[in-house]
């Protein structure tokens, strides 16, 4: 889509990861200390109003440019270079076989060609990208090669929105790719380096949970459910008769009535625990898996009291808050106790912003 070439020189340049999701942008810039460590350099998040992006699409160019200004300006970066990315539905991706050895120009050609078989639109009309993902699995001497293909106007629109806000895009990625990127590094911090641990990441955003099944750097299932964190801000709406805007503002601030915990929170927690519950049932019944090991969440709605707890007695597998930035040093810049509160939001920016090391 975007020739990442460029981008992978010996020190690796500054790159931010920038994720515009239904209800907000988010901003990670990482770097490597002496040691090699991993250090979040800096981080910021701007909410976007209902209805500016819909289903991965701009709907609102102007509003989420000056909202995208304004996160850049917030976090206090100088850093340009960019990585976006498209939201699953908007990328066809596919696993082919080729034969190995051949230049980089002959695996063009070849995966252009190819890529007529699988795609349903004209080549002039997608961006096309390739990797080659490493020796075939199955035939000796081939090399198994991932194509990704997204409409023009898709690309362009993450592409605008960053040049509008005075950044260059340099990769353009997958969202779920990204936060599988993130929570890889998580998955190496667990017993035995994570070796066949089983982890299904449920990524909880304003509309849509998305469940991803990881073993080994293999997604297993992957699936997404129609709800999130938007339910809660209509049940308080219904409940103490707010705006939408009021009760948003209020349920990030916690500036609610005595009785929000007992009647609106925990009711909506149990709710979310029972959907996770059903989602894992769905895994279980359509392959040949019968439990995981953990279960991850992240996004916005993640670090709702009582949630983890909720799960785990729901579905009897632990539960874990993802912290993308576990094990990293926090930079000065950075907001410690804030940052706390919002990191399970960050996941899929904060593996957008790994790629600036990803050789």
């Amino acid at each position: 889509m975007i020739s990442l070439g460029s981008l992978f020189s010996r020190q690796p340049a500054a790159l931010l990861g920038l994720d515009i999701s239904s209800s907000s942008v988010k901003l990670v810039e990482l770097a490597r200390d002496g040691s090699g460590k991993l250090v979040l350099e800096r981080c910021a998040i701007e909410p976007l109003e209902r209805g500016w992006i819909t289903d991965g699409n701009v709907e609102k160019f102007d509003e989420v440019a000056e909202a995208v200004r304004r996160v850049v300006k917030k976090s206090g970066t100088r850093t340009k270079n960019v990585a976006m990315a498209l939201p699953p539905s908007a990328v066809i991706t596919k696993k082919i076989i080729l034969p190995g050895g051949m230049t980089e120009q002959e695996l063009e050609i070849q995966v252009e060609s190819e890529a007529n078989q699988y795609i349903p639109f004209s080549l002039d009309e997608v961006s096309l990208d390739f990797c080659v993902i490493g020796p075939s699995p199955t035939s000796a001497g081939d090399v198994e090669v991932l194509i990704a293909a997204s409409r023009k106007e898709k690309v362009q629109d993450r592409q605008g929105l960053a040049e509008a806000a005075g950044l260059k895009p340099v990769v353009i990625d997958v969202e779920s790719y990204a936060a599988r990127l993130a929570t890889t590094r998580l998955i190496e911090n667990l017993p035995n380096k994570g070796a066949d641990t089983m982890v299904a990441l449920f990524e909880i955003g304003a509309y849509t949970a998305s469940m991803q099944v990881l073993r080994n750097g293999e997604v297993l299932y992957d699936r997404d459910q129609a709800f999130g964190g938007a339910q809660l801000t209509q049940l308080i709406v219904r409940q103490y008769g707010f705006s939408a805007e009021e009760a948003e503002a209020k349920k990030r601030n916690g500036d609610l009535p005595e009785d929000y915990s007992s009647s609106v929170l925990r009711p909506f927690v149990d709710s979310m625990a029972q959907e996770i519950g059903r989602a894992l049932q769905f895994f279980f019944t359509s392959t040949p898996y019968s439990r995981v090991d953990y279960v991850f969440v992240a996004g916005g709605s993640a670090a709702l009291p009582g949630l983890t707890e909720a799960v785990t007695q729901h579905t009897s597998f632990a539960c874990t808050i993802v912290d993308p930035f576990d094990g990293m040093e926090i930079g000065s810049g950075v907001r410690e106790k804030r940052l706390r509160r919002e990191a399970p939001s960050y996941l899929t920016s904060c593996g957008l912003a790994m790629r600036r090391f990803l050789q």
